[in-house]
């Protein structure tokens, strides 16, 4: 009873990001509306995106829930399947239920609900790619379905970092960076930089450097790839204006010099407040062990094929916000981020991993990065130990992710 309740609420606010109310029209047991290619363009865009629920027999404008007759719900539950089996492309994998709502005269009446996970595939429906944008669906332009065609790459289709960079010779590939990561006896040649991918071979058999190892084994990664920055900005108040920057910076170079230089960055703009009494006790704004894994994850997480979008790393006198371009990959979603892990840049997190960490810097992890699983939950940890506020990840547009992590407060300001 309790889910149909909160339900009943949900439709009373109407449609949104993940509902859609379908009023069902009949003819005998032929479904005449909704139209069969307008429905499945409204399922392919639930599962482009993040899922979601159809409600059918429900009026989409007064919210009325109509239902559908008894006797009709196994010809338009038939119906229903079909079209996720035959009209969309590759099937659809949807939860469809008969269930019992109160309608308007406070008797139950029948209605089918259709749940859509968020998918591990790009589906195309008979109007093209769309993707769902608040309560309504979008047909998606070029650079969109480019990137979640990246994001779900299917089975046999190599990953972004692993491809390789026309114009970018092994030669670019600087031999000391590139043996971080060898044995002190290896020999760098060109079958060992192709057995460490950061070379691979184009479709014509020419070699060229991949973009995991322009971005690890080059000094100036942004000459063929621009958008491989941070962009580090320090503000006096807690609004983003141009009027109230402190400091700046943009990091460069190989992601592991990226991530020190925004750590120092951070180091040298935050408020550190000492504590009275016999022995002096410093606090931070911020954790910067929490800054450091929240920057590591950054650099090996983000979506590199978006052309013009840098990682943006700002500090606010009562937080910080890390923007990282690109969508959580796969299934992977905000809530589910402690628990789970999911790698859209197999190559570059499996270098990281191999990337000692420089002295000066956090001396408590010798690489940049673990295989264990425990960067997010030491940024929620650390964080909210220190500020008393859990950080809020949240994903934008579904084109970039958001970390905010909240500032401990010090005495002048309370």
């Amino acid at each position: 009873m309790q889910d149909v309740d909160a339900l009943v609420k949900r439709i009373r606010l109407g449609e949104d990001a993940t509902l859609e109310f379908k009023q069902v029209l009949l003819d005998r047991d032929k479904v005449i509306g909704p139209t069969r290619n307008a429905f499945a363009d409204e399922l392919a865009s639930f599962a482009n995106t993040r899922g979601g629920t159809v409600l059918m027999g429900v009026d989409d404008k007064s919210h009325a829930i109509t239902g559908i007759p008894i006797e009709k719900l196994d010809a338009v539950e038939s119906w229903v399947q079909e079209i996720c089996n035959d009209t969309v492309k590759p099937p659809l994998d949807a939860l469809i239920r008969k269930i019992y709502l109160p309608g308007p005269g406070g008797d139950d009446v029948p209605i089918i609900r259709v749940d859509l996970s968020r998918s591990l595939f790009v589906h195309k429906s008979p109007g093209g790619y769309f993707r769902r944008v608040g309560s309504a669906k979008r047909e998606m332009g070029t650079d969109v379905l480019a990137r979640l065609l990246q994001e779900r790459s299917q089975s046999r289709v190599i990953r972004f970092d692993e491809s390789p960079v026309s114009k970018a010779s092994p030669d670019c590939l600087d031999d000391g960076l590139v043996r971080r990561f060898l044995r002190h006896d290896a020999v760098v040649d060109l079958a060992m930089l192709r057995k460490l991918r950061v070379v691979a071979d184009d479709e014509n058999g020419a070699p060229w450097a991949t973009v995991g190892g322009i971005l690890l084994c080059t000094h100036t990664p942004e000459q063929w790839l621009p958008q491989a920055r941070i962009q580090a900005v320090s503000y006096a108040g807690t609004r983003r204006d141009i009027n109230y920057q402190l400091d700046a910076r943009d990091c460069g170079g190989p992601l592991d010099q990226q991530v020190i230089e925004a750590l120092h960055f951070a180091c040298r703009n935050m408020r550190v407040a000492a504590s009275k009494g016999l022995a002096r006790l410093d606090r931070p704004q911020f954790s910067e062990r929490a800054l450091f894994e929240a920057l590591v994850n950054a650099v090996a997480h983000r979506d590199y094929s978006m052309a013009g979008a840098r990682i943006r790393f700002h500090l606010f006198q009562d937080r910080v916000e890390l923007h990282v371009p690109g969508a959580l990959a796969n299934t992977l979603t905000p809530d589910s981020m402690e628990l789970r892990q999911y790698s859209r840049n197999e190559l570059i997190v499996s270098l990281l991993t191999r990337c000692q960490v420089p002295d000066q810097s956090d001396g408590a992890r010798s690489h940049m990065m673990e295989r264990r699983g425990d960067g997010v939950p030491i940024i929620l940890n650390d964080s909210r130990q220190l500020s008393g506020h859990t950080p809020e990840y949240t994903v934008i547009d579904e084109s970039e992710l958001r970390l905010i992590m909240w500032a401990a407060q010090h005495e002048d300001e309370r």
